[in-house]
């Protein structure tokens, strides 16, 4: 092949760029995720050659935003438990996903993160630096920026090593704790020639997480059965329907309370006789045994400790959340495994019933039942939208089966949801951004359902609305979007009037550096295509959400923004 400073005749040859599509094809890859630059031109001739040539590969997806297009991948992995691919644009790119992939990492979502980089070759290679741009953009080491939030880290140094590059890092992502990793393209390397192309090299299977040995679920189960005041707490269990079936008989069974903190799935149903609510404070001060399942914080020590006297046990596939600094919550054990296989092999242990659940049952289901009772009062409408209320219509009139992602404002006590895959919450990480591209994830991998996004108006700022708004358009995503605008960052005034309930800031209600008026038109973002609505009053919230869903079902984008002062 002819090669020149200013390029290349078409050819037959595969490049690096052919080799790395055909095995992220081949191991399964869906989509990829893309936000381009002047490192990609060896990419687009490989689809343009793949579309000439017949071949399938992953379906590319441009998104103008990469806090956007790694939310994407995200949703699409909550949605169908696939891994997907997203490329950005060397360094600066880079520097937009970390947001977005701290979320993944802390929600432990495999993920191939992939980035041009400066072309190693001053001259003499295609794909060498052609643009003055590509000296400016190089760095020392680009990865070192999101390494703490990656598995892996890798750059690519030779066109022949791709196939096994790839296999490498999907292997890492996949691999039990998963997560994201980060890999980076020189444009000369995935420019030249793979002269190991025609090699076939099958993907290799991920480590899976550890079966639970008999011995331990045994131990377990025995702290369970004498238990008098036994409790468990998640945030993540849900994410796997088989710990929801299990966990929802487990508690029936025996008669154990469920909390979810900070639930980021449906792990039980709200409706469930022993779902305990969202605050495990209360329950963990006098819980004799406690089962932290899949959750890294299970209470806050500052506000409760369970009792001297209480047995603890934490299960997970990473039960001691290694990659957070610090952690210190109390353990008796420490359990490496799935959720589901811990829950059902407790039930198989133990049996149809034990005596000590019949003696709780009756006063713990009513004790629960008067509690579910009291927090759902103040659902009920008032003069003015509370959010409790907006939650509660938006779980009336969202069918069990669509998805509802939350970033923040959701008041999920208040809003029913009876099956798993049903809720979807912001990461522990707290990255803003991540919901609407989320949302557009899981409508992307399945277009058949309702899907949701509850957003406060600061985090729908956050969500880079024009690139949300642009891809749900360009391919064919009708979300509807739901802002809870209270013209200001809640997390910073509610933190600071904690601290400070008597202080100087809590005589402007510690909206200082949290305020967000005037508000915008956000109804107007949804674009020419979309439907936009604005509410300001109680009866006009139900007839605006339930017009805008029918929007969706439609086939078109949708947005509330809804005034509420809270």
């Amino acid at each position: 092949m002819n090669q020149h400073l200013s390029g290349a005749v078409a050819t037959t040859e595969a490049s690096a760029a052919d080799t790395l599509l055909a095995q992220l094809q081949a191991a399964g890859i869906d989509f990829l995720f893309a936000n381009g630059g002047t490192d990609f031109p060896p990419l687009v001739e490989a689809y343009c050659k793949a579309e000439v040539e017949g071949r399938a590969l992953p379906k590319p997806v441009v998104v103008p935003h990469e806090n956007t297009a790694v939310a994407m991948a995200h949703g699409v992995y909550l949605a169908t438990g696939r891994m997907q691919a997203v490329m950005v644009h060397v360094n600066v790119g880079t520097a937009n996903t970390i947001n977005a992939v701290l979320g993944a990492s802390r929600e432990q979502v495999p993920m191939l993160l992939m980035a041009g980089r400066s072309p190693f070759s001053e001259k003499g290679h295609l794909g060498t630096r052609t643009r003055y741009i590509h000296w400016a953009q190089e760095m020392f080491d680009q990865a070192g920026m999101i390494r703490e939030t990656v598995k892996w880290d890798y750059e690519l140094h030779l066109a022949d090593q791709v196939r096994d590059v790839v296999n490498r890092a999907l292997e890492v992502a996949a691999s039990s704790p998963r997560g994201p990793v980060y890999l980076t393209l020189p444009r000369d390397v995935l420019a030249a020639e793979d002269t190991r192309s025609e090699e076939a090299i099958a993907p290799r299977p991920p480590v899976e997480a550890p079966t639970v040995p008999r011995a331990t679920l045994e131990r377990i189960a025995a702290m369970l059965q004498e238990a008098e005041r036994p409790l468990i707490v998640t945030a993540n269990a849900g994410r796997d329907a088989r710990a929801f079936r299990a966990l929802s008989e487990l508690a029936e069974r025996y008669a154990v309370p469920v909390t979810s903190y900070h639930q980021r799935f449906v792990s039980i149903s709200s409706e469930h006789p022993f779902e305990a609510g969202h605050d495990p404070m209360p329950w963990v001060r006098e819980a004799d045994f406690i089962l932290v399942l899949d959750c890294d914080v299970p209470w806050v020590p500052q506000l409760a400790e369970p009792p001297a006297g209480a047995k603890i046990v934490h299960v997970g596939e990473d039960p001691v959340y290694a990659r957070y600094p610090m952690r210190s919550f109390r353990s008796d054990m420490s359990v490496a495994g799935r959720p589901a296989d811990m829950i059902e092999g407790l039930l198989d242990i133990l049996g149809p019933t034990m005596p000590r659940a019949e003696t709780r049952r009756e006063a713990l289901a009513a004790r629960i039942a008067k509690a579910r009772e009291d927090i759902r009062a103040k659902g009920a409408p008032q003069e003015s939208l509370t959010p409790e209320y907006i939650s509660r219509v938006i779980g009336e009139i969202a069918p069990p089966e669509a998805a509802i992602v939350n970033e923040y404002p959701l008041r999920v006590e208040h809003c029913v949801r009876t099956e798993p895959g049903s809720y979807f919450g912001l990461s522990p990480a707290g990255g803003l951004g991540w919901g609407l591209g989320a949302a557009l994830g899981i409508k992307l991998a399945q277009p058949e359902r309702d899907v949701i996004c509850t957003m406060g108006d600061g985090a729908y700022i956050f969500t880079n609305p024009t690139a949300s708004h642009w891809v749900a358009q360009a391919q064919g995503l009708p979300v509807l979007t739901i802002i809870f605008n209270n013209a200001l960052h809640g997390a910073v005034r509610n933190s600071t009037l904690a601290m400070y309930p008597e202080g100087h800031s809590s005589r402007g209600g510690g909206r200082m550096l949290a305020d967000l008026s005037p508000t915008p038109a956000f109804e107007s973002l949804a674009g020419a295509e979309g439907l936009g609505l604005r509410v300001e009053t109680v009866d006009d919230l139900r007839p605006a959400l339930e017009k805008a869903l029918a929007a969706t079902r439609a086939g078109q984008q949708a947005l509330v923004n809804i005034l509420c002062d809270y």
